[in-house]
């Protein structure tokens, strides 16, 4: 594969962009947004400096800041062999672009839908190519995470998950395939971790810092469920609970009333430099 679309230039995409470009892929990089995508071309500089740092191939894979093209246009995406969409988890948004791109894109197209909790069978019923639309849930942040969750909807081929695959490979990355229901497996889990972690500190059963603490020295996770939330986002965590809890009809996805309001507050974690912790 040699050119693959990313749609949505926030911190996933961005980050999809940085890895694809550092494995030798040329990116068109898609939003609505030209303030975003200046964000996303500053951190993929910040990126490939940091890189050159650690040893980034530049003699196999070249300067991966010239990989990238930055655009608002859908138009450009029509040469691309693989689409990855990452748009906010909010199904309208997500709903508006897949027939645009179902009519801008090349009939042997693959979508991606770099989602953590919609179903991959409602996005694909919004093409004329369902068997051709796969999940592939990456983890932030993107260029450090070994494993995706790729995520059969209904129609989904096996050739698609085939394809989805070998892009992988090229990111050397594996992917686990599951089957599809809301949340999948990770965040069907995750979630609930998560709003339950912010239940205990709505509740003053504990510190922030303290829930963290219990789950990194007795489990030995990586980091802590807040710590994680602020990390994927705390608009994305709501947006996410709030889904499972509408496809699921079940109270115990109910999204924890202080989550709303640090939410509203504009505390969404690292991208703002605040949630739960806060970041300098």
């Amino acid at each position: 594969m040699k050119q693959v679309g990313v749609v949505g230039a926030g911190v996933m995409g961005t980050g999809l962009a940085q890895d694809l470009a550092a494995h030798g892929l040329e990116v068109v990089l898609v939003d609505n947004s030209q303030s975003q995508l200046v964000r996303a071309e500053e951190e993929v500089e910040r990126y490939y400096r940091a890189g050159r740092l650690f040893g980034h191939d530049t003699d196999r894979f070249g300067d991966l800041t010239k990989k990238i093209t930055y655009t608002s246009d859908l138009q450009l995406l029509g040469s691309a062999e693989f689409i990855i969409e990452n748009i906010t988890e909010n199904w309208d948004l997500k709903a508006a672009v897949y027939p645009n791109l179902d009519r801008v894109c090349a009939a042997d197209t693959v979508f991606a839908a770099n989602t953590s909790c919609i179903p991959i069978t409602r996005l694909a019923s919004l093409t004329g190519r369902p068997e051709q639309v796969v999940g592939m849930h990456f983890m932030n942040p993107v260029p450090m995470k070994p494993t995706v969750e790729v995520i059969r909807g209904w129609h989904t081929s096996d050739h698609t998950i085939d394809i989805a695959r070998n892009l992988l490979s090229q990111l050397d990355k594996r992917g686990v395939v599951v089957n599809d229901m809301p949340g999948f497996v990770s965040n069907r889990v995750l979630m609930l971790t998560v709003n339950e972690a912010i239940f205990l500190l709505q509740d003053g059963v504990a510190t922030a810092a303290d829930v963290d603490d219990i789950f990194r020295s007795c489990f030995g996770h990586a980091s802590g469920p807040l710590e994680t939330a602020d990390l994927i986002g705390l608009d994305t965590i709501l947006f996410s609970i709030e889904g499972l809890y509408e496809f699921y009809a079940d109270s115990k996805y109910r999204p924890c009333p202080l989550l709303k309001k640090m939410v509203d507050a504009g505390l969404h974690g690292r991208k703002t430099g605040r949630g739960f912790f806060t970041y300098s």
